[in-house]
C-alpha cells in the first residue's frame, strides 16, 4: 500500500505530507510521488528549515584516499572492473601516508580511504594501519569505502579506533537488477552488501554512510527504499551517525548506457525528500556534481561534501594520468569551496572529531 502511493498524483496529499511532523514511509512515498513534482519549491523551503534545525548553516569537508584500483568485478558502469584497460596500482603504506601529507596540506582533516574491489590487494589490517598512521599525522577521522567485509573484517578496522566510518552504497535497491548486473564476483552476494553497514555498525564504527547510484532503477523507488534502508540503521545503531549519499552514474565506461538517467531538478527533489523524512541523517555530496549545482543543492539539505578530490592511486602526490574511478566535475580547491560556502552564510567544518575522544 506505501509503495502504492509512490504513483499518487495529487498536490494536496503531499502537502499534507510535508505539514506532517514526525514523517514515517507513507509520508516519504507521497514526498516522491509524480504529485510531489509541481511542489520542489515547497519541499526545499521546508528541507531548508529542517537541515537549519538540525545542522544549522555547517557543512564538513571531506577528501577520498583512493589507495588502489585494482578490480576484478565485472559491473559494466564502474571505472575500476577488470576488463578495463587502465594502469592498475596498489599503493603501499609509505605511498598511502604520502598521499594523506598532500591531502592535509589543502586543509582536509577528514579522509575516506576508497579501494577497488580486487580481494587480497586491500584488506583490512592494511586499512588499520593506514588509517592508525595517518591519524598519527594530520587527520582526525579517517573513514572508508571498500568492499563489504564481514564481522571480524569490520571488527580489525575498528579496533582501538583506527577506522571511525564505513561508506558503503548498495549500487540498487532492486535486487533483480542488481543480480542481472553482478551475475558474479565480489559483488554477487546482494544480502551480503545489504547486511554490511549492520556489521560495521556491530562492530562500533561511529559513522554509517548508505547510498545508491542514481540512474541504474526508477529514482522514486531507489529513492524510498534508500529512505527506509537510512531509518533503519539510525535504529539499530542509534550510537552512529548515519549518512546517505547521492552519486549519480556519469562517464560510465563505453558499451554501458545508464538505464535511468537522473536529471539536476530530479536530484534536488531527491534530497529534498530525504531531508523532511530523515531529518537528522546527513546527506554527503561528493565532486561529481558541477560547481552550480552543489551550491544550489546546499539549502535542500546537504550537510557534506568532498573537496579537492582526485580519483586515482597516487594521483595527489604524482598528478592524474589516467585510471581514476570517475571524472570530477568539481575541481575547486578545498579553500575555494570553502569561500564559497561563506558567501552563501554556511561554516565550513574542517574538523567536527578527535580521535581522543575514543581514548576516554
Amino acid at each position: 500500500m506505501t509503495e502504492g502511493l509512490l504513483a499518487n498524483r495529487d498536490p494536496a496529499l503531499v502537502r499534507a505530507a510535508i505539514r506532517t511532523r514526525r514523517k514515517g514511509p507513507r509520508e516519504l512515498a507521497l514526498l516522491l510521488s509524480p504529485g510531489a513534482d509541481p511542489l520542489l519549491e515547497e519541499i526545499a523551503c521546508e528541507a531548508h528549515a529542517a537541515t537549519l534545525r538540525h545542522f544549522g548553516r555547517t557543512v564538513q569537508m571531506y577528501a577520498p584516499l583512493y589507495v588502489s584500483n585494482r578490480g576484478v568485478g565485472r559491473g559494466p558502469y564502474c571505472g575500476f572492473r577488470g576488463d578495463q584497460r587502465i594502469e592498475r596500482v596498489s599503493l603501499t603504506l609509505d605511498e598511502t601516508v604520502a598521499e594523506g601529507q598532500a591531502i592535509s596540506r589543502l586543509g582536509i582533516r577528514h579522509l575516506l580511504l576508497v579501494s577497488g574491489d580486487a580481494p587480497g590487494d586491500v584488506d583490512p589490517p592494511y586499512l588499520a594501519a593506514a588509517a592508525r598512521a595517518l591519524k598519527d599525522g594530520a587527520f582526525d577521522s579517517v573513514s572508508v569505502e571498500v568492499v563489504p567485509l564481514d564481522d571480524a573484517g569490520y571488527r580489525t578496522l575498528a579496533e582501538g579506533g583506527a577506522v571511525d566510518g564505513v561508506t558503503l552504497y548498495q549500487e540498487t535497491y532492486d535486487a533483480a537488477r542488481y543480480a542481472s548486473l553482478h551475475a558474479a564476483g565480489p559483488k554477487a552476494d546482494y544480502a551480503f552488501r545489504l547486511d554490511a553497514l549492520d556489521r560495521a555498525g556491530a562492530a562500533g564504527m561511529r559513522t554509517l554512510t548508505v547510498g545508491a547510484l542514481w540512474g541504474l532503477s526508477p529514482w522514486r523507488e531507489e529513492a524510498f527504499a534508500l529512505g527506509l534502508h537510512a531509518a533503519d540503521l539510525s535504529r539499530r545503531w542509534w550510537r552512529s551517525r548515519v549518512q546517505l549519499g547521492v552519486p549519480r552514474l556519469k562517464n560510465v565506461p563505453a558499451g554501458f548506457e545508464i538505464p535511468h538517467p537522473v536529471d539536476d531538478r530530479t536530484l534536488a527533489h531527491v534530497v529534498g525528500a530525504l531531508r523532511l523524512y530523515a531529518e537528522e541523517v546527513g546527506i554527503v555530496l561528493s565532486t561529481r556534481e558541477p560547481p552550480r549545482l552543489r551550491d544550489a543543492l546546499l539549502p535542500f539539505g546537504i550537510t557534506q561534501m568532498s573537496a579537492g578530490s582526485r580519483t586515482r592511486p597516487g594521483s595527489y602526490t604524482k598528478g592524474d594520468a589516467g585510471g581514476e574511478q570517475f571524472k570530477v566535475v568539481d575541481d575547486r580547491r578545498p579553500a575555494e569551496v570553502a569561500s564559497a560556502l561563506r558567501a552563501r552564510g554556511y561554516d565550513p567544518v574542517w574538523k567536527d572529531w578527535d580521535r581522543g575522544f575514543t581514548e576516554l
